[in-house]
């Protein structure tokens, strides 16, 4: 990807954080680069991920240490901001998301001007356990805003600019980022789009640490849930309206 092709009418590029993917990462990024450039954020990868994403036909920036997704979807979005992409669509170097899909992320951006488009699974089609999170995670996030959230773990998402440019003052390193991406929107009142897409699960692992994960998810749902739920208009004074003094 040259700044060119980034730059030209604020153009789409795809992100993909990846650790340890050597194995699996070049169909992702072949198919990805039909639709869109592709820039590859090797996390600290002790394989040979960043040469076999190159070699598919991506730009790679390596981070020499595992820093965790978080960091590494900052790390994509400040190159994507300094080459002038008006959105990135992220999606996982695992082959859990199908590239093809990339059009139907980019026509929803266009008809609705959401700031976020989320890829949202299907649970049903889930393995158990995997399903089991997800059904939780997602009713502890709509206590925590008061908000429907369809998917909030799905890392199949069409981000704009804007949104990328808040999410740089975050400090959460790992899985929990992409939550925050949605409280944001939400806390910003910001429009968020969801898309359909196929659940696709083979015998990769996860690189999530379960209890980890859980840990920093409820702690987050918790400081949201305390900090009052975001998108929440303060109620007016009787004869008041919209709360004018």
């Amino acid at each position: 990807m040259t700044r060119a092709d980034a730059t030209s009418s604020g153009a789409v590029v795809v992100l993909i954080p990846a650790n340890n993917e050597a194995a699996r990462i070049a169909p992702v990024i072949e198919g990805a680069a039909r639709h869109l450039p592709v820039l590859v954020v090797d996390d600290g990868s002790a394989d040979a991920t960043a040469a076999v994403a190159e070699a598919a036909g991506a730009q790679v920036i390596r981070q020499p240490e595992n820093l965790g997704k978080g960091e590494a979807l900052r790390t994509g979005f400040r190159r994507a901001l300094a080459d002038g992409a008006g959105a990135v669509v992220t999606l996982d170097a695992d082959g859990q998301h199908d590239p093809a899909e990339i059009p139907a992320l980019l026509a929803a951006r266009e008809r609705t001007g959401a700031r976020l488009v989320v890829g949202a699974r299907e649970f049903r089609a889930m393995p158990p356990a995997r399903r089991l999170a997800n059904t939780l995670g997602k009713g502890v996030l709509r206590w925590a805003t008061g908000r429907e959230i369809r998917d909030n773990q799905s890392g199949y998402r069409l981000v704009d600019r804007t949104l990328m440019e808040a999410m740089l003052a975050s400090e959460e390193p790992g899985f929990g980022f992409e939550v925050e991406m949605i409280v944001e929107c939400v806390r910003r009142r910001w429009d968020i789009e969801w898309v359909p897409i196929r659940t696709i699960y083979g015998e990769e692992t996860s690189h999530i640490n379960p209890i980890t994960h859980l840990g920093r998810f409820l702690t987050l749902a918790w400081r949201i849930r305390r900090q009052g739920r975001p998108g929440r208009r303060p109620q007016a004074p009787p004869g008041r309206p919209d709360g004018a003094a």
